[in-house]
């Protein structure tokens, strides 16, 4: 009795109570670590504000449409209202943690006492820690970011306890029970990988918290105690016997009735696992997500992710996993899925060849989709590279850009007042020589440069396989994709306006570096990613309206504050107009040149690029409302694994083709502009055969021709005075004003009459 008075009467004593039941609650610990009186005079100095983050939280991210695509966690956690978890939930771990929680404050003087009177009888001791000194706990190992830090927030001494105790006075100040029973709820770990109980709830039963029975309440009420030993997956008899002694404690309470904890007690422990899941592996738009996950560094960061050391790399990316934001993204599924199943329907998985696909909303830059032909994870047949993305975003360095990239001299042209009809003679094989060198600074041949001077001296080149040799304007160059053309067009262009023009269409190198001013740059030799390709061929949709390619639109973080995201780039790289007149042009390679048959069944246009030597194929089009850009090439490598006969208009072609026509199925099929000024263009001779002169005349004249009988006539099957054949032939290409020569017939058969040059023989294929 008088052992008992004198605690009561150091009980009252305030501060030097509170410490040493705080030692009482410690009671192995001995001399380790601070004495109860050095505790105790510090007490009244110590901070009694928990300064600590929100507990770390999943980060869930949404497509357009709303609809949950990806989480990251470090830890798996989803925070609920209290009123979304089950009252006997809420009950159960009251009762097994602390059954007079609302009666006592910060300290509860009654429950120490017992458990020293415990700790006194027993060789096993008891804690006699509130749930608010263990939400307390939580809550600071928690926040702990070091390893350091985890063992002070853990360490069996009383110092820990002692700053427990001080906080906790604080937390009982400021919150209700209420809340301090929620956030306990939400922050203790429940086994598995599971922390909240509405994650535990998911964890082990796949129901939310709010559906928890009495017995399924009782197993995760007795787990906080010791997380491993009663994880019921691993340890299921230990689980089951802790879960009785929950539902007996309930009962004897009168929290439920004996009989129902004995009905309880009666079952076994049935299971309804779901895994955690998290992470660009398991979401539905894996190479989507990567993209997605290198621009939210790059947000939490104020852009400067790449710029940071490894360690603060992994402090960002903690940040994410543990932050709890809300990532709405652009990301439109019937695009991505368009994309997926075409790629892998062309190109297997598990082979040695890949394809890579991205599109690009014009106007806006907003990336709908981004897929690979490959898996995405460890192991044969998968990759983990972003392969459509530059490096920047998890990708490599890129691909060759191929032919694709002679929208960009075209444009240069064409904007610089180069007529249409401009015709250079092009033959297979070309030597040009008087190229303008440019300034380059930027990583060059493994060494980085200031100011280098690139470019100029003499390029020889051929055609390749896909195009044609003798003479061409702006509009059959294009359509055909005659390399020798192009050369003689950029040196007129010059090849840093021809590289400035592919610049304000965001384009540079796959690994972040500008793109190299080198004649053969027209060609596409330097190595670009898919995403800013379609992303500039977007550009010429929205009529030489360039937007930067975005994949998140807005970040919300737990407490609904909205977070600031970089300002987009968006800009008009090319007059109005100008841009109108590519995409005439471009639409030309679908219906009349190397694309010919990949025409999609409403207004479209693009561009197909064989890579140098064959070592990829690339295709980039587009329609008013959506472009993508595709790649086909060897994953072992492009160099030593070369693709003979591979054109852009083949496997890359295809897989644009049927992508962009599931992509677009349902939705609007707008028209291109027609250009509202003078190019100096060509137009299509057309086909007068059989009409008489007078009618042929007159069918020029619609079309800006003028027209003129060759001398003399020719003999032929057709009735006299008809026209038997053009020069320039049907269907070429001429200036408006251009004569066109007729050659009539002489209405006698083969054999009669005259058949001297002199007379305009032979006409055909002219």
């Amino acid at each position: 009795m008088k052992a008992a008075s004198t605690l009561i009467r150091l009980l009252g004593a305030g501060v030097v109570a509170g410490v040493l039941l705080a030692f009482i609650a410690l009671p192995a610990v001995g001399s380790a670590g601070l004495t109860a009186r050095d505790a105790a005079n510090n007490f009244e100095d110590m901070d009694s504000h928990l300064k600590t983050t929100p507990p770390s939280e999943k980060t869930v991210v949404y497509d357009s449409d709303g609809k949950q695509v990806a989480t990251f966690f470090d830890k798996y956690r989803e925070s609920v209202r209290l009123d979304q978890i089950n009252p006997v939930m809420r009950q159960a771990i009251i009762d097994i943690e602390d059954s007079r929680f609302y009666e006592h404050g910060a300290l509860d003087l009654k429950g120490t006492i017992r458990a020293l009177a415990s700790n006194v009888e027993s060789e096993q001791t008891q804690g006699g820690s509130t749930l608010t000194q263990q939400y307390v706990k939580n809550l600071l190992v928690d926040a702990a970011k070091t390893p350091e830090e985890y063992r002070e927030a853990t360490a069996t001494t009383v110092s820990r306890k002692v700053r427990e105790l001080r906080y906790a006075l604080d937390i009982e100040k400021r919150l209700t029970k209420d809340q301090i029973l929620e956030g306990y709820l939400n922050i203790s770990y429940f086994g598995a990988g599971a922390y909240g109980v509405q994650a535990a709830a998911k964890r082990y039963f796949s129901v939310p918290a709010s559906q928890l029975t009495v017995g399924q309440a009782a197993l995760l009420a007795g787990i906080t105690q010791n997380p491993t030993a009663y994880d019921p997956i691993r340890n299921p008899n230990d689980a089951r016997k802790r879960r009785d002694v929950v539902l007996n404690r309930m009962a004897e309470l009168g929290h439920i009735t004996k009989p129902q904890a004995a009905a309880e007690a009666a079952k076994p422990i049935e299971l309804n696992p779901t895994d955690p899941v998290g992470g660009c592996e398991t979401s539905k738009a894996p190479y989507f997500c990567e993209y997605v996950k290198y621009d939210m560094l790059n947000i939490l960061s104020d852009g400067k992710y790449w710029q940071l050391e490894p360690k603060q790399q992994q402090n960002v990316v903690n940040k994410l996993n543990q932050g709890g934001y809300t990532i709405r993204t652009t990301l439109d599924m019937q695009d991505q899925r368009s994309v997926d199943k075409t790629l892998r329907g062309a190109v297997p998985p598990g082979g040695n060849r890949v394809a890579a696909e991205a599109m690009v909303e014009p106007g806006s830059g907003k990336v709908k989709a981004i897929g690979v032909s490959k898996r995405f994870g460890p192991g044969k047949g998968k990759t983990t590279i972003n392969l459509p993305a530059d490096s920047a975003h998890g990708g490599g360095n890129g691909v060759s850009a191929g032919s694709t990239f002679k929208v960009f001299t075209l444009a240069a042209a064409i904007d610089q007042g180069i007529p249409v009809s401009t015709t250079i003679n092009s033959p297979q094989t070309t030597t040009v020589s008087g190229f303008q060198t440019c300034k380059y600074s930027g990583m060059y041949r493994g060494k980085k440069v200031k100011n280098a001077v690139l470019g100029g001296g003499t390029w020889t080149l051929s055609n390749a396989g896909d195009s044609e040799a003798g003479n061409f304007n702006l509009k059959t160059g294009t359509w055909h994709s005659v390399n020798t053309f192009y050369a003689h067009l950029e040196k007129r262009v010059g090849v840093c306006n021809a590289v400035k023009m592919a610049e304000k269409f965001g384009m540079k190198q796959g690994n972040g570096n500008p793109l190299l001013p080198i004649p053969s740059q027209v060609l596409g030799v330097n190595d670009i990613d898919m995403v800013h390709l379609a992303a500039a061929y977007a550009g010429f949709a929205a009529r030489g309206k360039y937007c930067a390619p975005i994949s998140v639109t807005e970040v919300v973080d737990p407490e609904g504050k909205h977070l600031k995201l970089p300002k987009q780039d968006c800009h008009q790289a090319l007059n109005a107009d100008v841009a109108d007149k590519v995409n005439s042009i471009l639409q030309g390679v679908l219906t009349q040149g190397t694309a010919k048959g990949r025409a999609i069944g409403r207004p479209a246009a693009g561009k197909t690029g064989t890579c140098e030597e064959f070592t990829c194929a690339v295709f980039a089009g587009f329609t008013p409302n959506l472009a993508a850009a595709t790649a086909y090439w060897d994953y072992r490598g492009p160099w030593t694994h070369k693709m003979p006969g591979e054109y852009g208009a083949g496997v890359p072609g295809g897989i644009w083709q049927r992508s962009m026509q599931n992509a677009l199925a349902g939705e609007p099929a707008p028209g291109f502009r027609t250009p509202s000024r003078d190019f100096g263009d060509t137009t299509d001779v057309p086909d007068v055969k059989g009409l008489t002169v007078a009618a042929a005349t007159a069918k020029l004249q619609e079309a800006d021709l003028q027209a003129r009988v060759a001398p003399g006539s020719v003999r032929s099957d057709q009735p006299k005075g008809t026209v038997v054949s053009t020069s320039p032939a049907p269907g070429s290409q001429a200036p408006p004003g251009t004569t066109v020569i007729l050659y009539v017939s002489s209405g006698k058969g083969r054999g009669e009459g005259d058949d001297r040059p002199g007379n305009g023989w032979p006409p055909w294929g002219n």
